[in-house]
């Protein structure tokens, strides 16, 4: 995990200089609406990584975009007509790690879960947790009636101690199997997801493949390199395990799935997660407003992008009738799979 720990910094490094170099500054355009919109698609259409999927998946033509936009782009508009046409023109490509930042609002598009049931209840959560459940780093968990562990992981925004880590498993070395619930999990940082997921694997095991940009081109990317999940140092969990999804699953937690798929006696069950298998970058218009976008593809561990989400192995969902009755068909779906 070190080693890709590394990589990833040494990637980030020269994706920068590369990015950076390659940007559109600040002088080549004016601080005006023109300006400020020919900077905006010149640094997607250089920079942005996921053109040719999502021209395969829905048709995108980014040079049909610029024209349709550009027409809605005069001298007299107000910063907030500009950032409304901005922000519709980034909603084009569907992308969550693509945003549009300002002093008084962000522009984002959220589709890849919006669009979808949540098929989670909060309250159907806290009814499984009861009142006596364990937290550690942002993690509740309890062991369920039936001698079954179930982790509710929200997010990976935090750091995972290998101490927290080792406490939190040991407490369920007498169970017969984990519920690992990440739904609604909308990323964070992917060495948190690393390193929960490397507690599910006794091997080096390869994940997937990132490639990084290395022109102006829309196909100019690298050869694809291996990402690998080392087994962790700390305890790892030699039972089943089922992981639990839903369209909020996106970014890290994707990731996360992405690597439990690859590790034994793991059963992915829920809905197909949102996605977002691109690792984001910023850059700057010359008004001072922000733009951050997916710079790097990565590819699940057959090369395929996971930008679109992950299938479930076993694929199921709440209904009304579940949540009146007080019952989580996704959480009892795992555990029929663990007895």
């Amino acid at each position: 995990m070190k080693y890709l720990h590394h990589y990833i910094r040494l990637l980030l490094l020269f994706l920068s200089v590369i990015l950076l170099s390659g940007c559109v500054k600040d002088e080549e355009f004016t601080n005006d609406s023109r300006g400020n919109f020919e900077a905006l698609w010149r640094i997607m259409d250089e920079h942005y990584c996921f053109f040719s999927e999502k021209e395969k998946q829905f048709g995108l033509d980014w040079n049909a975009i610029y024209q349709r936009y550009s027409k809605q782009i005069n001298p007299q508009m107000t910063e907030e007509q500009l950032f409304e046409v901005l922000g519709n023109m980034l909603g084009e490509l569907r992308d969550g790690h693509v945003n549009l930042i300002t002093s008084f609002d962000i522009a984002r598009n959220w589709s890849w879960h919006e669009d979808y049931p949540t098929n989670l209840n909060d309250s159907l959560i806290s009814f499984y947790l009861g009142k006596d459940y364990r937290i550690s780093n942002g993690m509740r968990y309890r062991l369920l009636d039936d001698n079954i562990g179930y982790i509710r992981c929200s997010t990976f925004e935090n750091g995972f101690g290998s101490g927290n880590l080792t406490d939190i498993l040991s407490y369920f070395l007498t169970a017969r199997g984990l519920i690992i619930d990440i739904r609604n999990n909308g990323g964070g940082m992917i060495s948190s997801a690393e390193e929960l997921a490397a507690r599910f694997t006794n091997k080096d095991i390869c994940v997937g493949y990132i490639q990084h940009k290395t022109g102006r081109g829309h196909n100019d990317f690298s050869e694809m390199k291996a990402q690998w999940l080392r087994p962790s140092r700390g305890l790892r969990w030699q039972k089943p395990v089922v992981v639990l999804t839903n369209r909020g699953v996106y970014s890290a937690a994707n990731e996360f799935v992405k690597y439990m798929k690859s590790c034994p006696k793991v059963t992915i069950v829920g809905d197909r997660t949102g996605g977002g298998a691109g690792m984001p970058f910023s850059s700057e218009l010359p008004n001072g407003w922000s733009v951050r976008f997916s710079a790097c593809p990565i590819y699940d561990k057959d090369k395929q992008t996971t930008e679109f989400g992950i299938a479930p192995d076993v694929q199921i969902g709440l209904n009304q009738f579940d949540i009146f009755m007080g019952y989580d068909s996704i959480i009892e779906q795992a555990r029929k799979i663990l007895r």
